[in-house]
């Protein structure tokens, strides 16, 4: 199997996710559920098909030991992100495929009320969820919503780039980390002096990058990131804990003052097994969830968001009751996805089902 025939295969399969290994068999990821197949490639096989995505300079930094990262599209026309890396001294290759297109808000199942807070002129709006769960494919579609509505100055802080913008009514300047700029955070201090309105930030990796980012929302921009957690509690709790002990008030303090939303989410299986559908939890900043976070209640902020749904707000319970009695998941789907199992095992009928 070659390079292209692989990608072919994923293509076809709907696959999120191509792994390379030399020594070992290819492997894809289809609706979040790893599939080996039964194609081995040779060692030199194996090489080939990762060096077919990285250009010479990659392939140097590749043989001095270094752990690559690349964006590109391959030659059907679609996005790939890929990481190179080595283990057990030999290559290995994990592949993701993007939308080929920015989907639309409507498409991803996103909150409606985001496209409000999308066009706010400062604060900071956070995605957050676990590794393959579409954090990037929802901060493009808002980037995307933004370019399409406002006149803003746009710039995007990447590792690498996966979506590029054409100019619409936004001026959009994309920076990748190791090639246009050395790290987050030296891009961020650079971006206040770039005369940008809204800035996205790819990942939120370390405490600087945190706190550029908060100090960047501060001085009347829109900043727009991602963390690895799975709840808005979580979200704040892992910012704040991020910081050191002298620096702790002080961030509660700014982050309450600059928080616009954060929307964590999940792609669960659906009922039929054809596919995915999204799962979330929003949290918006009102004065009642800053006022929480300034009083670090945190452990109250899923009642707030469940008290103030009129505002648009949601918890996650109440988005997996929706899509399961739509008929999109299953019950077994939802309890396994929540993380206030007790709560949702009531609500659904189904205690000690599972």
């Amino acid at each position: 199997m070659t390079f292209e025939e692989l990608m072919d295969y994923a293509i076809s399969h709907d696959c999120s996710d191509v792994h390379i290994t030399q020594g070992t068999h290819l492997a894809v990821r289809q609706y979040g559920e790893l599939h080996i197949l039964d194609e081995l490639p040779t060692m030199e096989e194996a090489r080939e098909m990762i060096y077919a995505i990285l250009s010479t300079d990659e392939i140097a930094r590749v043989e001095a030991g270094n752990d690559v990262d690349v964006g590109c599209v391959i030659d059907n026309n679609i996005k790939i992100r890929a990481n190179v890396y080595h283990q057990r001294n030999n290559l290995a290759c994990s592949i993701r495929l993007l939308m080929s297109e920015i989907p639309e808000f409507e498409a991803l199942g996103l909150p409606e009320v985001l496209k409000d807070i999308a066009t706010e002129n400062n604060g900071i709006i956070l995605v957050t969820g676990p590794t393959g769960s579409g954090k990037t494919t929802t901060l493009s579609a808002i980037v995307d919503y933004i370019n399409k509505n406002v006149p803003k100055h746009v710039i995007t802080i990447e590792d690498p780039i996966e979506y590029t913008y054409p100019h619409n009514r936004c001026m959009i300047h994309q920076r990748q980390v190791g090639y246009d700029t050395p790290t987050f955070a030296s891009a961020l201090h650079s971006a206040l002096r770039e005369d940008p309105d809204i800035i996205l930030v790819g990942e939120m990796r370390d405490f600087e990058t945190i706190a550029a980012a908060i100090t960047a929302a501060e001085t009347g921009h829109l900043v727009l990131s991602t963390l690895h957690t799975q709840s808005a509690a979580q979200t704040i709790t892992r910012i704040i804990d991020g910081a050191p002990t002298d620096m702790k008030t002080t961030i509660r303090t700014q982050f309450a003052g600059s928080i616009k939303a954060v929307i964590s989410q999940q792609l669960l299986p659906t009922v039929n097994g054809d596919g995915r559908v999204l799962a979330t939890e929003l949290m918006i900043g009102t004065n009642a969830i800053k006022n929480l976070i300034l009083e670090d209640k945190i452990h109250l902020i899923p009642g707030a968001i469940q008290s103030a749904r009129s505002t648009g707000m949601h918890t996650l319970n109440d988005k997996l009751i929706e899509l399961t009695s739509f008929g999109l998941i299953s019950k077994k789907t939802a309890i396994d996805a929540c993380y206030d199992r007790q709560e949702l095992e009531k609500l659904l009928g189904v205690t000690g089902a599972f």
